[in-house]
C-alpha cells in the first residue's frame, strides 16, 4: 500500500514559535513524533510519504498517489485538519483519522473513513490486518493502557532533519496528579507508564545516528511521574550515554513543581544534560491552586522552588493561568508581580479553558456553564465556558498582562534577573559549533531586535551588559531575545481581540 502521513498547520500560537523560527532559518520547532512512531508499526515493505504541512504545502498529487491518508492531530490543528480531510473526500482517497483531536472530537469530525482512538500500541495491529484485507471498521478504540515499553522507534528516515529546530522523544505517558483542567489523565491515564532503559538509548542512539546535534524535547506530560525509576535506572544511564558521545544533545522536558524538592533528582537531571524544564504554576492565589486540585503547588514558596531549579542549572518555563472561579479582581496585578519576581521568562500566560472529558469540563456541563469553541489554543482569548468575574474584565486583565509581561522593558529584566539565579553546568560539548545560521541569526537579531524595534535600548543595553559580565551566557540571551519577539508578535495579536468578539452572546451551550 501507498500511505500518505499529514500532519495538519497549527496557527500562529505561543509554542508555535513562528516569528523566533524565521532568526534561525528552520521551518518548524518539532517533528510529528505521533505519525513518525505509527509510520513504526507499518509492514516494511509499504510505501511511506510524509507531509508536514508546516513546512510544506498538501498538494492534490499528494493525495492521489495515495491509497489511505492517515492524519493526526492536537485541537488546536481542527481547521487545518478540516481543509485535508475536506480535499482528500474530493479526491476519493480514504482517510484514517486519530490522535487527540479526533479521540476526544471524533463524533463531530465528518467525513473520515477510519478513526484509531487512543493510544495505538494495542489498536494498529487488527485495523492494519483489517485494512490489508478490505474489511477494516469506521472505528478502533481501546480503553486498555498499552505498554509502551513495545512502541517501536519513530521512522526518523521519513523527514529532513534540518528543517526543524529540535527533535523529540517520549519516555513516559501519564500523570499521577489530578489536576481539575488538564486532560491528560483522559488520553494518558492516571499511572505513569515507562520506556525501558534500552529503549530508551535506542531512541537517542537513533537520533545521534541520523546525524542529529541539539535539542531534544522529551515530551512527557510530567517526566518526574516515576522519581524512583529516574533515579536509580534512567538518568545514570542518559547520563553514561551523553558523557561517552562529548553530551550531543541537551535536553529540555516538562515536570511539577516538586521537582524543587529532590536535590538528586535535580543533579542527574542536569548532568544527563537538561538545561529547560516546563512548570504549571498557574496561579499565586492559593484559593485557585485549591479550587482546580493543584496541591503540589500548595502552601509552599513557588519563587523560591523555581529559583531552586535554576540555580541547579535548568531554566524553568512556566505555565499560568487567569480565570478560575476563586481569581480576585487583585489577580492580574498578582500574576505580572510573581512572573517577573520569578524570572520566568517563557512566561505563557493563558484563560482556563474546559477541554472535554476533564473534571472541570463535567462540573462546568453540570453548572450549565459550557460554551462551544475550545480552540486548544492558549493565548487566543477565547473561553469555553461561562467565567464568575465579569467577562469583559477578565479579557481585559488578561490582555494587561500580556502587554506587560512581553513588554520589551519587563522582558529583558527579566532576563536580567534569571541570569542571576541561573547556574549552568560547565563540560565538554559537541553540540556547541558555530554554523553559519548561528551568525546570520545573531546578525538578525541586531537588525530587528536593535534596530527596527520600539525597544531596542532595552535590548542592547542587555546585549552589552552580557558580553561585558556573562559572555557565556550571550548564545542564551540571544536565544531568550529571539522568543521575546516571537511571544510580542502573539501578545499583539491577543491584543488587537475586543472581549465582545470572543465570548459568544447566546451563550451556546455544549
Amino acid at each position: 500500500m501507498k500511505i500518505l502521513l499529514v500532519y495538519p498547520r497549527y496557527p500562529d500560537t505561543f509554542w508555535s514559535f513562528k516569528h523566533a523560527l524565521q532568526f534561525v532559518s528552520k521551518e518548524a520547532s518539532f517533528p510529528p513524533l505521533g505519525l513518525l512512531t505509527i509510520a513504526a508499526m507499518m509492514p516494511e515493505e509499504w510505501q511511506l510519504k510524509l507531509v508536514n504541512m508546516n513546512i510544506t504545502g498538501l498538494t492534490d498529487d499528494d493525495i492521489r498517489w495515495a491509497d489511505y491518508v492517515f492524519i493526526s492531530a492536537m485541537v488546536t490543528q481542527r481547521s487545518s485538519a478540516k481543509e485535508v480531510i475536506a480535499c482528500c473526500r474530493k479526491l476519493g482517497t480514504k482517510i484514517v483519522a486519530g490522535g487527540p483531536l479526533f479521540t476526544t472530537e471524533y463524533e463531530e469530525l465528518e467525513g473520515v473513513d477510519h478513526f484509531v482512538l487512543g493510544e495505538a500500541e494495542d489498536i494498529m495491529p487488527s485495523f492494519l490486518s483489517d485494512l490489508e484485507a478490505g474489511c477494516a471498521r469506521h472505528i478502533y478504540a481501546s480503553t486498555e493502557r498499552p505498554d509502551i515499553s513495545k512502541t517501536p522507534i519513530p521512522l526518523w528516515s521519513l523527514i529532513n532533519m534540518k528543517k526543524y529546530s529540535s527533535m523529540n522523544v517520549q519516555y513516559s505517558r501519564g500523570c499521577p496528579y489530578n489536576c481539575e483542567f488538564c486532560d491528560i489523565i483522559v488520553l494518558n491515564g492516571h499511572k505513569p507508564r515507562t520506556k525501558s532503559k534500552a529503549q530508551m538509548l535506542a531512541e537517542l542512539d537513533a537520533l545521534y545516528q541520523q546525524g542529529w546535534r541539539g535539542g531534544v524535547f522529551i515530551v512527557d506530560d510530567n517526566f518526574i511521574g516515576n522519581k524512583k525509576k529516574l533515579k536509580s535506572e534512567i538518568l545514570p544511564a542518559i547520563v553514561s550515554w551523553m558523557e561517552e558521545r562529548k553530551h550531543p544533545f541537551f535536553l529540555s522536558t516538562e515536570a511539577s513543581i516538586n521537582l524543587a524538592d529532590d536535590e538528586e533528582l535535580m543533579r542527574l537531571m542536569v548532568a544527563a544534560g537538561f538545561n529547560t524544564v516546563f512548570i504549571g504554576v498557574e496561579s499565586p492565589n492559593e484559593e485557585s491552586l485549591a479550587e482546580c486540585d493543584k496541591f503540589l503547588n500548595e502552601n509552599r514558596d513557588l519563587i523560591a522552588s523555581v529559583r531552586k531549579i535554576q540555580n541547579h542549572g535548568m531554566e524553568v518555563q512556566g505555565g499560568f493561568i487567569v480565570g478560575f472561579d476563586s481569581d480576585p479582581l487583585s489577580i492580574f496585578k498578582s500574576q505580572i508581580s510573581f512572573i517577573q519576581k520569578s524570572g520566568i521568562v517563557t512566561a505563557m500566560v493563558g484563560l482556563l479553558n474546559a477541554p472535554r472529558g476533564t473534571r472541570l469540563y463535567q462540573r462546568l456541563q453540570k453548572e450549565h456553564r459550557l460554551l462551544k469553541g475550545f480552540t486548544g489554543n492558549n493565548t487566543d482569548c477565547s473561553m469555553n465556558f461561562i467565567p464568575k468575574m465579569n467577562y469583559e474584565t477578565l479579557i481585559s486583565g488578561y490582555q494587561h498582562i500580556l502587554k506587560t509581561i512581553y513588554a520589551p522593558k519587563q522582558y529583558y529584566e527579566r532576563v536580567r534577573i534569571f541570569l542571576k539565579e541561573y547556574k549552568p553546568q560547565k563540560r565538554e560539548t559537541s553540540v556547541v559549533r558555530l554554523k553559519f545560521y548561528h551568525i546570520k541569526a545573531c546578525l538578525k537579531t541586531m537588525w530587528i531586535l536593535g534596530v527596527r524595534e520600539k525597544g531596542r535600548r532595552y535590548y542592547w543595553k542587555l546585549f552589552v551588559s552580557t558580553l561585558l559580565r556573562r559572555p557565556r551566557s550571550f548564545p542564551l540571551v540571544i536565544s531568550l531575545s529571539v522568543y521575546g519577539f516571537h511571544f510580542r508578535k502573539v501578545a499583539e495579536q491577543a491584543l488587537s481581540m475586543p472581549a465582545a468578539n470572543i465570548l459568544p452572546v447566546n451563550g451556546a451551550s455544549e
